[in-house]
């Protein structure tokens, strides 16, 4: 935590918040492309506009931007008149300013860790290998396929004819014990579906 945010009021609000939520709102990525150009177009904008004004003011304008006939056009037309070019560029705008102040969807799934201030994910990837391959460590299992959805973790599990249903307890422990190793938050519920092979 850094000084300013000791400093503001909401700080201890901050301290308190729960680690999962803490994890969810640290790893999700910025929109650094959509930022760079809202950024770069706004910069420049705004600096023509400056260079523009500054040089009326001490009364040599530049000529860079027709000032006049844009102020002449705005006083002349309602929002109703508005062209659908124009309408469709002031879209365009409003949706990049969006995507670049909302941050993006988390890819990573927060791991626990024993120290507040570190926070660590892993890949959806990598998590849904590391339980593919505990859920084809147990006796009996051919192959399975993860899904990590909201909720839940769907684990289906292929087997033989002769398999019993013995094997999906088997399988959720193995699967809830690494989950519970790996220590990561807001797992949800392992559902575990069982396909024999050759039914």
């Amino acid at each position: 935590m850094t000084t300013l945010q000791q400093i503001l009021s909401g700080a201890g609000i901050v301290a308190q918040e729960s680690p999962l939520r803490r994890s969810g709102r640290v790893l999700r990525p910025a929109r650094t492309p959509a930022g760079t150009v809202v950024a770069l177009t706004l910069t420049a904008g705004l600096s023509l506009a400056a260079a523009e004004v500054v040089s009326a003011l001490l009364g040599r304008p530049l000529g860079w931007l027709p000032v006049s006939d844009l102020l002449d056009l705005a006083a002349h037309r309602a929002w109703g008149q508005l062209s659908l070019p124009a309408l469709v560029a002031m879209a365009v705008g409003v949706v990049m300013l969006l995507l670049a102040a909302v941050p993006g969807r988390c890819r990573l799934v927060p791991v626990e860790t024993s120290d507040p201030l570190i926070v660590i994910g892993i890949t959806r990837a990598g998590l849904r290998r590391t339980l593919r391959a505990v859920a084809q460590e147990v006796d009996g299992v051919q192959r399975a396929r993860v899904r990590l959805r909201r909720r839940t973790i769907e684990v289906v599990v292929i087997t033989g004819p002769e398999s019993s249903g013995s094997m999906l307890k088997q399988v959720g422990t193995a699967v809830g014990d690494r989950l519970a190793g790996v220590g990561t938050l807001a797992a949800g519920e392992v559902v575990v579906r069982l396909r024999r092979r050759g039914l």
